[in-house]
């Protein structure tokens, strides 16, 4: 869990970190998350009186509107877990709840990449691929909290692979990290395959994404084709954003883009030869600013919001 204070103009005064340890289950985890916000206010030399609101971002499925995460993949065994309740009330200060890629691309749009641009759209290159919308103001959550899950759009059904969803298709099979480690390991298996990573997949914990971008760079022809491959995906994925919501910008955040500049040519490469020419020509597609800062500083800005809503309404 990471925590921080931000001011009025999304700067980041402090951040902690504690371990989440969800097998201790969900009450541990509240009280945990209560933990992680006392001691950022404390790194920042504050008080929680000096506090004007909280907000809590969250992975995995959930009901935004109640604030409560309902069955989350990656924190077993938490189930319909009432987050937003929990800390108002600890607290009794205004507290905002929402997904955390959506809180990372409201992070971007406010104080990062996207400060200058109306609308974005942010995919999280990690072990899995997440996504979040921003139009204006306006956190693109979706009727049933599931908006934006662009990571699980299908981008090939002729002969699929099968997701960590446990569908199949899924961008997310593709250009994850998590996928990216698959598709080389696979074609490392292939009889004859020659690559400087075979010397690589005894290591500890086998071959890693960063390897594999490392190689292609070195001038490996097999990490070359599978960097080569995630960039023609990311740019379908990015091309179908594109088409859907013709936002202003797109914005790649998250472990992969340590793969640098020649990655994000390939993506706009792509791109280029895919999207519609006005889209193709005006949509800026960037790396992330706010690095692991993100997630917090948007979940901020929620609560910024959330702040600002509630005096307007006193004010009426």
């Amino acid at each position: 869990m990471k925590a921080g204070v931000v001011d009025d103009a999304g700067k980041a005064l402090c951040s902690v970190s504690l371990p989440t340890e969800a097998h201790r289950g969900q009450e541990f985890g509240l009280e945990r998350m209560c933990e992680s916000i006392r001691q950022a206010v404390a790194a920042a030399n504050l008080k929680m009186s000096d506090i004007a609101a909280i907000g809590v971002a969250t992975p995995g499925t959930m009901d935004i509107p109640a604030g409560i995460i309902l069955d989350p993949p990656n924190l077993k065994p938490w189930r319909n877990v009432p987050v937003r309740d929990y800390v108002q009330k600890k607290f009794k200060l205004p507290t905002a709840f929402q997904n955390d890629a959506n809180a990372a691309a409201f992070g971007e749009f406010w104080s990062g990449a996207g400060r200058d641009v109306h609308s974005l759209v942010l995919f999280t290159l990690g072990t899995g691929v997440g996504c979040g919308i921003i139009i204006g103001d306006m956190v693109l959550e979706g009727e049933h909290s599931h908006g934006a899950e662009v990571g699980h759009m299908k981008i090939e059904m002729t002969k699929p692979r099968q997701c960590g969803c446990g569908r199949w298709g899924c961008l997310e099979a593709y250009a994850s990290a998590t996928a990216v480690v698959k598709r080389a390991q696979e074609a490392l298996d292939k009889r004859g395959a020659k690559s400087q990573l075979k010397a690589l997949t005894n290591q500890e914990g086998g071959i890693t994404a960063r390897d594999i971008f490392a190689a292609a760079a070195a001038g490996d022809t097999l990490a070359d084709q599978i960097v080569e491959d995630t960039s023609y995906y990311l740019a379908v994925g990015t091309t179908n954003m594109m088409h859907t919501i013709d936002p202003d910008m797109v914005v790649f955040a998250g472990g992969m883009i340590a793969a640098g500049e020649d990655f994000l040519q390939r993506i706009r490469k792509h791109v280029r030869q895919l999207a519609f020419p006005v889209p193709a020509a005006k949509t800026q597609l960037v790396y992330a600013r706010l690095g692991g800062d993100a997630g917090f500083i948007g979940a901020a800005a929620c609560a910024r919001q959330l702040q600002q809503k509630m005096k307007s309404a006193k004010k009426k």
